[in-house]
């Protein structure tokens, strides 16, 4: 998976040496777990914009929705710069199939929510604005995964974020090949019980959606399927929709499994959703059963494996 899933990442995440004070923020998890799946194009905004190392510390000042960049002390105006860089670097990974970036948190160019956004005249900032660079990335890119770092801490907002890494990375798998409407309606039907997990609404629209393939150009249909597809998965899957999700798929084994196996079951999806078991415990015994009795369909949901297992992420949530 690393030669095609390519995630955008903030340099200093890499431990480059790359911040204003000639220090790096390395994380650990992002580089020593993740980095085993993924295989990241780096990105500083401010050095590669042609600041130096070290530099003056930043701050981005005047209008939350529009605001400068300027150095704190001369208050040196760097925005038309920044901006210049952003049109170059958003062009050239037009090209690069990135499935999703991780910005660095708080940082006037990377952040990518919950900025300080300081007053033209002075006077203390608010937590309001989003990294010039990180603005306009997403404006540019409005259906990649992002996160920051700091986030990533969440156990849920990891698992989310991950989940929808590899999504964009099979999407991207897919359409690397001649459209078809086969291909499409098999990458469908191996997410249902996935998007299922986050929202049933769209998961039955997106059924509509699919149904109506051949009404559309290869390209229009691309277009509409994707944006679907990240907005939904763009709802967290609760705890009360895993349950769901769960209970459904018990329904497939309504003719093998005894009535103490099911009794088994349905305890421990409802100790998971009491959060007593972390979703891993029920998936694991569920993807026992697909395999001791031959499920095929079952068998082919990325809901039972979404990612690596390695990454223990299901462990935690």
């Amino acid at each position: 998976m690393s030669d095609y899933l390519k995630l955008g990442i903030s340099s200093c995440l890499l431990g480059h040496k790359v911040r204003y004070d000639g220090q790096h923020k390395y994380d650990h998890w992002l580089v020593e777990t993740l980095g085993k799946y993924v295989t990241y194009v780096h990105v500083c905004p401010e050095v590669e914009c042609g600041l130096p190392v070290p530099r003056d510390a930043m701050r981005l000042v005047g209008e939350v929705e529009n605001p400068r960049l300027l150095t704190i002390k001369d208050r040196l105006d760097h925005t038309p710069r920044m901006l210049e860089f952003c049109f170059r670097k958003l062009a050239e990974l037009t090209d690069a199939d990135l499935c999703g970036f991780v910005f660095k948190s708080k940082s006037p160019s990377s952040g990518m929510e919950r900025v300080k956004v300081y007053p033209a005249k002075g006077g203390a900032g608010e937590k309001k604005g989003v990294g010039i660079f990180a603005r306009e990335f997403m404006k540019a890119f409005p259906l990649l995964p992002v996160e920051e770092e700091g986030r990533l801490h969440d156990p849920v907002l990891r698992e989310n974020f991950i989940e929808r890494i590899f999504i964009m990375q099979r999407w991207n798998e897919m359409r690397r090949k001649p459209f078809s409407a086969g291909a499409l309606v098999d990458f469908h039907t191996r997410h249902k019980l996935l998007l299922m997990a986050h929202s049933p609404q769209l998961y039955r629209a997106m059924g509509k959606l699919v149904a109506s393939v051949k009404q559309h150009s290869p390209s229009e249909f691309a277009k509409l399927y994707l944006e679907q597809l990240m907005r939904a998965t763009s709802h967290p899957a609760t705890r009360a929709k895993h349950q769901n999700v769960l209970q459904h798929i018990l329904g497939y084994f309504k003719q093998e499994l005894t009535p103490a196996e099911k009794a088994e079951l349905l305890e421990l999806i409802m100790n998971y959703r009491n959060r007593l078991l972390p979703l891993i415990v029920p998936v694991t015994l569920i993807n026992h059963y697909v395999r001791k009795y031959d499920k095929p369909y079952l068998a082919e949901q990325y809901y039972l494996q979404p990612h690596p297992l390695e990454l223990a992420l299901r462990n935690h949530v």
